[in-house]
């Protein structure tokens, strides 16, 4: 049946996202059970030449927005690899390497600032094909991602986690939790706006709860919401993380609930408990990737002690908020 046809009410129930279309268009929705072709025909003349629409050229706006949300619901981003040829450093040196990583792998970037960790992640978020400055070449499963693909709105494969993360529009964590999930045309939000919480929950000390305005979260709030949310809710298979050890959150259960959704994650860090959480680490230098590394057995056990070594300094931290003295001796 052609859109025409359909009652306005039952094709926004379909594709709730094309409520916010009308509305942005500044378009009443008063009667749910006129026809689209019907609803068009009645709206008032004067209003749409004065916003610079025709009849025709509204229902073509209609037509295209359900179209591209049937795109997204059918959408499957999933990738099984993804691969770098290597460039060249800041000297003209070349990287004589292919590295190879599958879902579900940590990759972790070390190097001192200035090294070129940041410009490998802007490397793979553009999925570069000799045409940024390092002249490095990004695969997915193996092959050139078409432009297409690159700059789609529905097959992003990228998704991108800072330290800065600030939230600037008036709702609720609820409500931005349930608007992201329309519009990846998800059906069970209620089960999703809880899991995403609960997660999020599970990365920060403090309580993050649905009614809570997005914009009082703090800086560690919202970026353990953003990682839930990443990791339930975005489509993108492959997620960048940019030195998030300041970030006041639990960094271990945060990748761990990235794996558990087959992510493919790149991490740009300093800590060594995250460098070390990673399957391989990739060592830079003057803007090059100048070794790779497996973590093996021996600095797993390493990185246990160091976890309970920050996890005793994350002790001393929480007293030290909580207003008591440090004098006794700890066994650090």
């Amino acid at each position: 049946m052609e859109i025409k046809e359909y009652q306005l009410g039952e094709l926004i129930q379909a594709f709730k996202p094309l409520k916010d279309l009308l509305a942005n268009l500044d378009l009443p929705i008063e009667d749910p059970d006129i026809r689209i072709k019907d609803y068009i025909d009645t709206l008032d003349s004067m209003y749409l030449e004065e916003a610079g629409l025709e009849r025709l050229e509204l229902l073509d706006i209609i037509e295209s927005y359900v179209q591209l949300l049937k795109e997204i619901r059918n959408s499957k981003t999933g990738i099984e690899t993804l691969t770098i040829r290597g460039g060249a450093d800041k000297s003209g040196h070349p990287e004589p390497l292919v590295l190879s990583v599958k879902a579900g792998e940590i990759v972790c970037i070390v190097g001192p600032t200035g090294s070129g960790k940041s410009r490998l992640l802007e490397d793979i978020e553009l999925m570069a094909q000799g045409d940024t400055p390092t002249g490095r070449i990004v695969l997915i499963d193996g092959k050139d991602p078409n432009t297409d693909s690159k700059f789609s709105f529905v097959q992003r494969y990228v998704a991108q986690l800072s330290q800065n993360m600030n939230f600037v529009m008036d709702i609720t964590v609820r409500e931005f939790i349930e608007m992201h999930a329309d519009s990846r045309m998800i059906s069970d939000q209620k089960g999703l706006v809880d899991l995403v919480i609960e997660q999020a929950n599970l990365l920060t000390g403090e309580s993050i709860h649905p009614d809570m305005p997005i914009t009082s979260l703090s800086g560690g709030q919202s970026r353990a919401l953003m990682i839930a949310d990443t990791a339930s809710l975005s489509a993108s298979p492959i997620v960048l993380i940019d030195e998030i050890e300041n970030a006041g959150i639990n960094r271990k259960t945060a990748l761990e609930i990235l794996l558990k959704n087959d992510k493919l994650v790149f991490i740009a860090t300093h800590d060594p408990i995250l460098a070390l959480m990673g399957h391989r680490r990739l060592v830079m230098k003057n803007g090059g990737i100048v070794k790779i590394i497996e973590t093996t057995v021996q600095e797993h056990a390493v990185m246990q002690e160091l976890i309970k070594l920050d996890e005793k300094v994350d002790s001393i931290r929480q007293l030290l908020r909580a207003g008591h003295l440090i004098e006794d001796s700890y066994d650090i």
